[in-house]
């Protein structure tokens, strides 16, 4: 049995995860489409900037968000004083941090499926006097929709293990920010505490296994309605 802590540990990594992919996928929709059906200036150093996250170590990226998100940063200053947000030591900011690093991977997954949608197909749906948004809803995110399902599902699993941008950014606060990956660092760190850690270990990897084979499960299902093999 979990105890309580362990328990809010894990609650707190499902909402986090549900929290960040749903702020990932708007903007990755946009950012995919511009990379996948403009030609526009400064598209390669665009493709650049979204992916480095995948390269980059995760504690960098919890420096530069502390660093222009922080209460003494100008944008963090920004939205304290402006609007009552702050993100440092929140769980706004472990949902920002997860955010950030999650992003490409459901960026790639949803460039992809927009890669293979059948141009020809939108075509003559213009051609037939359909709108932009017509062929837009009705076509071209139906035919998207594995890759946003296989993103989507990505994204929320990198969010349940994301530690280094979360540590830096948002610090270590029980019940705050301390979600799966920092409550076994916090357990590793504990005297006794390896059974705890080995129990938090043990879901980390059913919950990402869970999430993956979910993920390809879905794919699978909306290839199947799309009439895909």
């Amino acid at each position: 049995m979990l105890s309580a802590i362990e328990l809010e540990a894990l609650l707190l990594s499902l909402k986090v995860g549900l929290a960040s992919t749903a702020l990932c996928l708007p903007f990755a929709l946009a950012v995919s489409w511009l990379l996948s059906r403009t030609r526009m200036p400064g598209r390669a150093l665009l493709d650049a900037v979204v992916h480095a996250p995948l390269v980059l170590p995760p504690v960098v990226i919890g420096y530069l968000l502390l660093i222009s998100l922080g209460t003494r940063a100008p944008l963090g200053a920004w939205l304290k004083d402006t609007l009552g947000v702050q993100l440092i030591f929140t769980t706004e900011g472990v949902v920002v941090a997860a955010a950030v690093m999650a992003f490409p991977l459901m960026v790639r997954a949803i460039r992809l499926s927009l890669d293979t949608v059948d141009r020809g197909i939108e075509l003559a749906a213009r051609t037939l006097g359909a709108s932009r948004t017509d062929v837009l809803l009705s076509i071209t995110l139906p035919m998207m929709l594995p890759g946003i399902l296989s993103g989507s599902m990505m994204a929320f699993a990198a969010s349940l293990g994301e530690f280094g941008a979360t540590i830096t950014f948002a610090s270590n606060i029980e019940g705050q920010t301390r979600t799966l990956p920092l409550a076994i660092y916090t357990a590793t760190q504990t005297p006794d505490g390896d059974a705890i850690a080995l129990r938090l270990v043990g879901l980390s990897m059913a919950l990402a296994v869970s999430a993956i084979a979910l993920s390809e499960w879905m794919s699978r299902r909306a290839r199947r309605w799309l009439g895909r093999p």
